[in-house]
């Protein structure tokens, strides 16, 4: 068996950015997201629960772990509108506080490493996403302008994939997939010039890598 090595060229790797953001709204064809600023992910459960017997810990189960995100734009398309809870009456007359549509969305993030900041690249996709905004302050002009910052904190409905437990998270990583697989996925996502963008199932996904 080789010895351990710690720090080799090449695999000191990092993910930074975030870019590409695709909203995918029933369907109707993808729309570009432009001015996403950050996307934070995180999880909800996924907590342990011991079980004892005659005063020995015998079993660990982890509850069921659900994808939440926020995300934070300084704007979002006007397809966004409906999964934001707004409707348009006619001619810009817009009303609030409706019932909110769920979503799919995509996105892309960096990978770096200590000899290439362009190794590769991971495509997130997020399926059946329900998004709940926060406040909002709008504030007088002054001296300098500040952008309004919108943000939305979003729950997810997990599909199911065959041979794996239902999740709304899927993830692309161009430094481990098949250059070929993550075009013909790509075409799905973003559409060409024969194809509207279009967010895959996970089972089609898992056709297009297998």
């Amino acid at each position: 068996m080789p010895k351990l090595v710690w720090g080799s060229v090449g695999e000191r790797i990092y993910e930074t950015g975030v870019d590409r953001g695709v909203l995918y709204v029933g369907s109707t064809p993808g729309v570009a997201w432009n001015g996403l600023i950050s996307i934070s992910e995180s999880t909800s459960g996924g907590s342990a629960k011991p079980y004892y017997m005659d005063g020995v810990k015998y079993l660990n189960i982890a509850s069921a772990e659900e994808f939440e995100a926020t995300l934070n734009a300084f704007s979002a398309p006007r397809e966004f509108g409906p999964c934001d809870g707004i409707a348009s009456i006619q001619n810009g007359l817009l009303a609030t506080q409706q019932p909110r549509k769920s979503f799919g969305l995509s996105y892309r993030t960096k990978v770096g490493n200590d000899v290439d900041p362009e190794h590769g690249y991971r495509v997130h996709l997020v399926y059946n996403a329900l998004a709940a905004p926060s406040q909002r302050s709008h504030k007088t002009f002054g001296s300098s302008i500040d952008l309004t910052d919108l943000s939305w904190s979003i729950t997810t409905l997990p599909p199911s994939i065959t041979g794996y437990k239902p999740t709304a998270h899927l993830i692309i990583d161009t430094t481990l997939a098949d250059s070929d697989a993550v075009a013909a996925a790509e075409v799905i996502l973003y559409g060409d010039d024969s194809h509207s963008a279009r967010i895959p199932t996970p089972d089609e996904l898992a056709a297009i890598f297998a």
